[in-house]
């Protein structure tokens, strides 16, 4: 079983609202990797909120296996959002998609390539490489209580930096999507 998480948690305070909910083509931000996800084809859908979790969750459409987490320690940092989402996370759960909910641009088909890896490696760690960077990653259930355990505003990124060898990349065509940290990213998004 391969799941997906969306990080939807934060305050967006460089942005200055509740940015997961601010339309971008027509839908609120976050519903772009909550949608790429269920293209994709994965077995379920973690969406983790926090900063305004009611108007978040009900801005937003899940798929039949998706649903919502609420991490009340959201204002302590990233890594408390992916722990909640690993200790979330279906028991059949072999692996991890996380998606930020603010880059709209990760496809559905970055994510099949992510899970294509990872199902022929069995790595710890699969990311996509971009021309010019990183983009998302995928989990295994092997480090689950390694990034369960993380502190701080850090995502699976200080994992992937403390163990090299865990990680195997994916060649993704392009450049990494932008994320939307500003009014003034929308119209890159």
């Amino acid at each position: 079983m391969i799941s997906g998480v969306v990080l939807a948690a934060g305050t967006g305070s460089r942005f200055g609202a509740t940015k997961q909910i601010v339309a971008v083509d027509g839908k609120p931000l976050a519903q772009h990797a909550i949608d790429a996800l269920d293209a994709a084809g994965v077995d379920e859908v973690i969406v983790v909120t926090g900063h305004d979790a009611v108007k978040v969750a009900s801005a937003l459409m899940l798929p039949r296996h998706g649903r919502i987490v609420y991490n009340a320690a959201f204002k302590d940092g990233q890594a408390t959002s992916l722990a909640a989402a690993i200790h979330a996370l279906d028991d059949e759960s072999e692996a991890a998609v996380i998606l930020m909910a603010d880059q709209p641009g990760v496809t559905s088909d970055v994510i099949r390539s992510l899970v294509s890896r990872f199902r022929a490696s069995r790595t710890q760690v699969v990311r996509a490489m971009y021309t010019d960077g990183p983009g998302p990653s995928l989990l295994s259930r092997e480090i689950y209580a390694e990034a369960g355990h993380l502190h701080g505003d850090v995502g699976a990124r200080i994992l992937i930096a403390s163990h090299p060898e865990w990680v195997e990349e994916v060649e993704v065509d392009g450049a990494a999507p932008r994320d939307v940290d500003e009014p003034g990213d929308l119209e890159d998004a």
